[in-house]
């Protein structure tokens, strides 16, 4: 089938939200909050079923777990980033374990690779937080290998994720659509021209000491909870903790005291005809 890729499509004026968006991720030290997604990227590589020199591209790399765990199963690894200092952490990680992966900085909408550059395209938690979501979508495919698989993992809306943005509001420059992408009805409008998909929903346990503790280690180091907070009085914060407190309540499945959340998101594959 004959689909327009996304170099032949209208692109839309997004260029305010990204720069006010790349703005807001430089902002706070996601490895804080981030290193407990890394299980994630171990099972969207084990479901993609990896396999050596292949090459992969891992777009919006964040804290790179994706990357990190293509490379453990010796792929050719290529981790790109429209934040460069997000990828600070990605990048120390990697010489950490002696791994080899390519750092690029680009934008999911407007990825500098020929088409049909990779055996395997991965997003955890990144792409669906692009202003242009068809864009961003149709980007990877276009870099994608006929045949070849975009792995991806999204927070669903109803889960814990979905909920917290449901509290704090969507950011500026954030699509308000993103938690959509942990719906099979959205994937369908985005890749379903473009191959099959399949969507298999998972839970990511978040672990804090307390839900105070939780509280306070996304206030400094989650940049969209980290806004949020700064835009505010001070009872207007104090309002806020407390709806972040009910929020985890809700979800909580912790004992004496502690903070133990499933947070619900969607693993997807599609496959490219």
């Amino acid at each position: 089938m004959n689909v327009s890729l996304s170099r032949n499509a209208p692109r839309l004026d997004h260029r305010a939200d990204r720069a006010h968006q790349q703005s807001s991720w430089s902002s706070a030290d996601y490895a804080v909050v981030g290193n407990v997604l890394q299980i994630v990227g171990e099972e969207l590589c084990e479901t993609l079923n990896l396999y050596q020199d292949a090459r992969v591209l891992d777009v919006a790399v964040g804290n790179g777990h994706a990357s990190l765990a293509a490379a453990r199963r010796w792929c050719e690894v290529t981790a790109t980033d429209f934040a460069p200092d997000l990828t600070h952490r990605a990048r120390e990680r990697t010489e950490a374990l002696n791994l080899g992966v390519r750092f690029v900085e680009a934008d999911a909408e407007s990825l500098p690779f020929a088409d049909q550059s990779f055996d395997a395209v991965t997003s955890t938690f990144g792409a669906m937080f692009s202003p242009d979501q068809e864009r961003a979508a149709s980007e990877m495919i276009r870099v994608c290998r006929r045949g070849c698989q975009v792995g991806l993992a999204n927070w669903t809306p109803d889960g814990f994720f979905g909920q917290l943005f449901a509290v704090i509001g969507s950011p500026r420059g954030m699509a308000p659509a993103a938690f959509d992408w942990g719906t099979e009805e959205r994937l369908r409008d985005l890749f379903g021209v473009y191959g099959r998909i399949e969507a298999v929903p998972k839970r990511v346990a978040f672990r804090y000491r307390t839900p105070m503790d939780w509280v306070d280690k996304f206030r400094a180091s989650y940049a969209p909870v980290l806004k949020t907070f700064a835009k505010l009085d001070v009872a207007q914060q104090r309002e806020l903790r407390k709806e972040l407190l009910e929020l985890v309540a809700r979800f909580n499945r912790g004992k004496d005291g502690t903070m133990v959340v499933d947070a619900e998101y969607l693993e997807v594959v599609v496959v490219r005809r």
